[in-house]
């Protein structure tokens, strides 16, 4: 059986999908030995609430080191589900092609530093974009650099607003998210 730690920062929506996820088979052969969150969040009480082990890791320089202090040594895949926090160079080395991240938009477009939430759906609306969806990525050290695993466009009315945007974003993350970890626990880099 497979591990995967979640890495979280807010509500823990997407997290909850990999939970429904692996319950139902669709990430199959799989089990979430770890939460952990970079704040106190939803996400970990939703960890509590089926079982699985979650931990408080506050932001800062050190996080990156801490984190890889307590990972499982078991552990296949680390995904990042509403993660906030920037993993260290060193870091996403050492797990090279074992990180993936969930991103809202299609990457290379309206990635990088300050590109997340909200902040990327204003600006694929304030680009005049046809089509936004969202892509799931290796991570690297360069921020939302990483091979693209699966993508999922749509397109954008001329009506969106930030909030019905991010709406249908959120409809493709679960629908892609448990198919992309499925895929990359079945074939690892």
């Amino acid at each position: 059986m497979k591990n995967i730690v979640v890495l979280v920062s807010g509500t823990g929506t997407n997290l909850q999908r990999i939970i429904d996820g692996v319950d139902s088979g669709e990430i199959g052969d799989a089990k979430i030995s770890m939460v952990v969150a970079d704040r106190q969040c939803l996400g970990l009480e939703r960890a509590k609430d089926h079982q699985i082990a979650a931990h408080l890791i506050p932001r800062g320089e050190a996080f990156s080191a801490d984190l890889k202090s307590i990972l499982p040594p078991d552990t296949d895949l680390i995904v990042l589900a509403g993660f906030l926090s920037i993993l260290n160079k060193e870091f996403c080395e050492s797990f090279s092609g074992k990180i993936i991240n969930i991103h809202p938009a299609l990457l290379p477009k309206f990635g990088g530093k300050g590109m997340w939430g909200t902040h990327v759906h204003r600006a694929v609306l304030e680009g005049g974009e046809k089509q936004s969806g969202a892509t799931v990525h290796f991570v690297t050290s360069g921020i939302d650099e990483g091979e693209i695993i699966l993508q999922k466009s749509f397109e954008v009315s001329a009506d969106e607003t930030i909030e019905s945007l991010a709406a249908k974003v959120h409809d493709v993350e679960f629908e892609i998210f448990p198919e992309a970890i499925d895929k990359v626990l079945k074939f690892p880099l």
